[in-house]
């Protein structure tokens, strides 16, 4: 099918880390025929165990949760859309401003990019300028890839390597600024030089870790005085670590925070929310589109955030995401395997060393695959995880670790590969 896929769908799939050749070229599971739990069954009948991406982080609860699942249901036998609107949404912008007590208003749309957008379009329309610094990846809109027209890796810290702007107007050069993360100084230079012309500072308050003592505090302090909206991109650690945003734990609030993927578990739903000054601008603008004002998506929000009430979610992530590092580190000190690990608890990542780390990071994926789990050099928790899944997992890893140890000291790593190397970054696919 997937080869159907590829002569019919410009690059295979509609996303890019959905893309087989980004784990296992020629070997990797491309289509589910279901998912439940973090059980995943592909189109010839076989079952993995999901220990990768989760999703792409969309499913906190786990696949096909229940509750999620019946409320969905019963909105769709209600109808799934109207002439009206749908009252869903004003509770769910009640819900989620009683979680930030700082925002005062919501807008919702269904993926995280389009939210992105938005949230950019609103601050722009306050402030009346042009300029939007960026630190971290924040989708595949216009007005985020235009900072790669200025120079071609401008955003390969932020985003996959490789990525060409093509398509994306040469006039809007200069108008989108990377800033590095945990480099105030980086930002001030942006600042120094676009005058008073900044719209925007769009970042991730937390990328791979936690950021250093001040960074937030001095990025706020900026925003302050440059009058600039601060945004904070929430859409991959929003509600992780907490019932919200992370910027609730690091204890520095934005002017307006964009969340989608967990928000849902499944289901396409993101949220723009932010202080009344700002998000009022937003009927300065034109921001509507049809296919937000269906009901599904702020359904599943409220069901999530009632499953968040009954239970603790964001401290079972972490704790799935501490064992699972701790697998990695016990599998590397028991192998000799050389590996670090890194990462938010609930988005741990997993890198190979030396200079076949690609080939070592294919061959854990392949062999991982063989033994029943999908799994890569990225793990996303999620509530369905069990601490049994977690001890096969481990086993698994014990092994795989072993055989790549055992390849790399006879040089013989490559040679296992029944298929390519993994995508390391954006390919045009022939």
């Amino acid at each position: 099918m997937y080869e159907v896929a590829r002569r019919l769908i410009p690059g295979g799939s509609q996303l890019l880390s959905k893309r087989p050749e980004m784990f296992l070229p020629g070997g990797w599971p491309s289509y589910y025929a279901s998912a439940k739990g973090i059980t995943v069954t592909d189109l010839d009948g076989n079952t993995y165990r999901d220990f990768s991406i989760g999703g792409v982080g969309a499913t906190v609860l786990g696949y096909a949760d229940p509750n999620v699942d019946n409320a969905v249901k019963a909105a769709i036998d209600q109808g799934s859309m109207s002439t009206l609107n749908a009252p869903e949404e004003v509770i769910l912008a009640e819900r989620l401003t009683n979680l930030h007590p700082w925002a005062d208003m919501a807008r919702f749309s269904r993926a995280g990019g389009e939210a992105m957008a938005i949230a950019v379009r609103i601050a722009r329309a306050q402030t009346r300028r042009s300029i939007v610094a960026v630190c971290g990846y924040h989708g595949w809109h216009d007005w985020y890839l235009s900072a790669n027209l200025a120079k071609d890796d401008a955003l390969d810290g932020h985003l996959l390597p490789g990525l060409d702007p093509a398509g994306v107007p040469r006039s809007l050069e200069g108008l989108t600024r990377p800033f590095r993360y945990n480099d105030v100084d980086s930002l001030k230079d942006i600042v120094s030089a676009c005058g008073e012309d900044l719209a925007a500072i769009v970042m991730e308050p937390a990328r791979d870790s936690d950021p250093d003592i001040g960074f937030l505090e001095g990025v706020r302090d900026i925003a302050n005085q440059t009058g600039a909206v601060l945004i904070f991109d929430e859409i991959t650690a929003g509600f992780r670590i907490n019932t919200g945003g992370i910027h609730l734990t690091l204890g520095v609030n934005p002017d307006i925070a964009v969340y989608a993927k967990a928000l849902g578990n499944g289901y396409p739903i993101s949220a723009i929310i932010g202080r009344s000054a700002i998000m009022q601008a937003a009927q300065n603008s034109f921001i509507s589109s049809t296919a937000w004002t269906e009901r599904i998506g702020p359904t599943a929000a409220l069901a999530v955030l009632a499953a968040y009430e009954k239970k603790d979610v964001p401290a079972q992530l972490i704790k799935t995401g501490q064992s699972v590092k701790q697998v990695w580190h016990d599998a590397a000190s028991h192998t000799g395997l050389d590996v670090t690990v890194s990462g938010l608890d609930p988005l741990a990542h997993l890198n190979f060393m030396g200079d076949d780390a690609q080939t070592q990071r294919t061959l854990f994926t392949q062999e991982m695959l063989d033994r029943g789990f999908l799994a890569g050099p990225a793990f996303y928790a999620m509530a369905a995880h069990t601490q049994e899944d977690i001890a096969d997992y481990a086993d698994a890893c014990r092994e795989v670790f072993a055989l790549i140890a055992s390849a790399a000291s006879t040089g013989s790593i490559e040679g296992r590969l029944r298929g390519p190397i993994a995508h390391s970054g954006f390919k045009r696919l022939t």
